[in-house]
């Protein structure tokens, strides 16, 4: 019998938490650049420095790193640097020794040495206090380190990967990381740009999402339509892949589109925020016609909602005709919503068809 799985749901089952690579850096040219970048440095142990917003895919990136070093069948060993207080980092990074301090009943090894002949991954490495960040340059000068309490350095084979959403060059001006420090870990770097500069990939990215979480809750939750996938392309996206994921999550558990729509509208920037070029070079009067264009999208989607989706309301509502809201509803790239509002909307007769 042949087998009716698509490819996607072959590669969600047989990668587990590293998504396909094509999943993972579409098509645009800024990722591909960080894929052809990866795959050079992988196989060499110096440290990498994963820099971009909050949400992008950083911790991803790091195990991709892993999986394709010649340290692969090593520990992948990630610390979280703000989820854990900043007293016991260092405990939890270097380990102690028995009777170090009070309550250290036993030796206790750290998350350095777990990571022996391995990799090392530090999410957020800003949050490291000056003491800390020292400890970590020694490691990655001479790869030894030391225990809370010990006597003596301990060395280690420790491959090193560190993530953070801030400008590490502002936090030296600040005087709240050191420089020395920066030169180490930054040996390469790679920048995941937001997904608002990733629009092509969004669709992709939605359809992953949609299938793993349908084999995940086994759930049958249908595949996104084209007016949805249109108003995706053109939400701002603060929280990028992670926002993206847990909305089709959500569309996954509840099976209904107007999930995704309400909620991209409740959080939708009451400004408009232009994305101005690296050059600079803008056209006022094209940005002014996106400013109006995108307002006028954020009410028309509003009214919708007010009424329930019944466009003829919506249309007297919006004081327009009912031939004009269908043709902005398309212009803007809006979900029509029929089957999912078709009770809610007026009995389909031949005028109201001639109309449409």
């Amino acid at each position: 019998m042949t087998s009716t799985m698509s490819p996607v749901s072959s590669l969600v089952q047989s990668l587990g938490e590293i998504p396909p690579a094509a999943i993972v850096f579409g098509r645009s040219e800024t990722m591909l650049a960080v894929r052809e970048r990866l795959e050079k440095v992988a196989a060499a142990n110096v440290p990498v420095l994963i820099q971009g917003e909050s949400g992008t895919g950083k911790d991803i990136i790091a195990r991709m790193i892993h999986a394709q070093s010649p340290w692969r069948v090593g520990p992948f060993v990630k610390v979280n640097c703000p989820a854990i207080p900043g007293t016991l980092l260092e405990s939890e990074l270097f380990g102690y020794e028995k009777g170090a301090f009070t309550g250290a009943y036993g030796t206790k090894p750290g998350r350095v040495e777990m990571a022996h002949r391995g990799t090392l991954f530090l999410d957020e490495i800003s949050e490291l206090d000056l003491g800390l960040q020292s400890k970590l340059l020694q490691l990655l000068q001479d790869g030894q380190f030391c225990r809370i309490g010990a006597q003596e350095d301990k060395k280690v084979e420790v491959r090193v990967v560190c993530a953070t959403n801030r400008r590490l060059e502002e936090e030296i001006e600040n005087g709240t990381f050191r420089q020395d420090l920066f030169y180490r870990i930054n040996v390469v770097n790679l920048y995941l740009p937001p997904l608002r500069e990733r629009r092509g990939d969004i669709a992709d990215l939605a359809n992953y999402f949609l299938e793993y979480y349908n084999q995940k809750y086994n759930c049958r939750a249908r595949t996104l339509s084209p007016e949805l996938v249109s108003v995706l392309q053109k939400y701002h996206w603060p929280g990028n892949i992670r926002e993206l994921e847990n909305l089709i999550k959500r569309y996954v558990i509840l099976g209904n589109e107007e999930v995704i729509t309400s909620d991209l509208v409740t959080r939708e920037q009451e400004y408009f925020n232009p994305e101005i070029p690296i050059d600079g070079q803008v056209s006022l009067k094209k940005i002014t016609r996106q400013a109006v264009r995108e307002l006028e999208r954020k009410v028309i989607l509003k009214v919708l909602q007010t009424h329930h989706w019944n466009r003829k309301q919506a249309a007297r509502a919006l004081s327009i005709s009912y031939r004009a809201l269908l043709y902005k509803i398309r212009d803007a790239g809006l979900p029509s919503n029929r089957s999912a509002h078709r009770r809610q909307e007026e009995p389909v007769n031949p005028q109201t068809t001639a109309e449409a």
